[in-house]
């Protein structure tokens, strides 16, 4: 579903401040494949996800999604492909509008819509079972403006809303790094929730080293723009923030230097 093939990326070439934020980077995501992605500051996860998602073009390489060579789409034309979650509550939401509005957008997505014609009442009971199995407290409250929700409960609605029409690809930039613990937690739950039930390609960007090892089925470590741990499967299950420090160290010959990663 999402084939890379060689991207660099360098910021400020050419002057004092440059910078390689992705040096050759190779990888492939089968269909449905949920892959968890950590690295201390600067090791180039976010510039990867934002690569992806056309925030900029890379220098050299290729990008395809399902196929589709999306290498030179701006990020407005790549977005038909892609459902993204970012780190800020306050994104990926109108404030002012009700939940049901929200959610009628997101739902309409692609598609001819205008609110003029309100809600429709399937529509709505739709969106009310659909909050009401993520047990947010929120199947009730469709009327009620995005604005006066909570910081996990607008970001589980975006993660709702950026999955409604099934994307091809999802991806979830360091969703939960503005959340306290518990409504982290609770976040990642609901994410992984509708990950499996839908069956979702997912690349998620994470800050926490813990959750980037007891979330998804495979787990990407960058460092220095490349990616230098690809770890799935059994091994994947085994792991513990211990031994995935060991073996940073020993890839990348120095120590990772993200404490508030390892302390999660």
């Amino acid at each position: 579903m999402l084939r890379i093939e060689n991207i660099h990326k360098t910021f400020n070439p050419g002057t004092i401040n440059e910078k390689i934020a992705l040096d050759g980077v190779d990888l492939e995501l089968k269909d449905g494949e949920f892959v968890t992605v950590i690295g201390s500051n600067g090791a180039g996860k976010s510039t990867l996800l934002n690569a992806i998602a056309g925030v900029w073009l890379v220098d050299e390489g290729k990008i395809f999604i399902d196929d589709i060579d999306v290498t030179k789409l701006a990020e407005d034309k790549r977005a038909k492909y892609i459902g993204r979650v970012f780190q800020d509550p306050m994104m990926g939401t109108a404030a002012d509008m009700w939940i049901e509005e929200n959610l009628a957008l997101a739902h309409r997505r692609g598609k001819k819509r205008g609110l003029s014609q309100g809600i429709y009442p399937d529509e709505r009971a739709t969106f009310k079972a659909l909050l009401k199995e993520f047990d947010l407290g929120l199947e009730d409250r469709l009327s009620t403006k995005v604005g006066l929700l909570s910081g996990g409960q607008r970001q589980a609605l975006t993660l709702i809303m950026a999955t409604l029409q099934s994307p091809k690809l999802l991806l979830l930039d360091e969703h939960t790094a503005a959340l306290d613990p518990k409504t982290a937690s609770k976040v990642l739950d609901i994410t992984e929730k509708i990950v499996r039930k839908s069956g979702l390609t997912t690349f998620m960007v994470t800050h926490n080293m813990r959750d980037a090892i007891n979330h998804g089925d495979r787990l990407l470590m960058l460092n220095n723009g490349k990616i230098i741990l690809d770890i799935s499967g059994e091994e994947k299950k085994k792991l513990t923030v211990e031994s995935l420090l060991e073996r940073f160290e020993k890839a990348s010959g120095e120590e990772f230097a993200n404490d508030a990663a390892i302390l999660g």
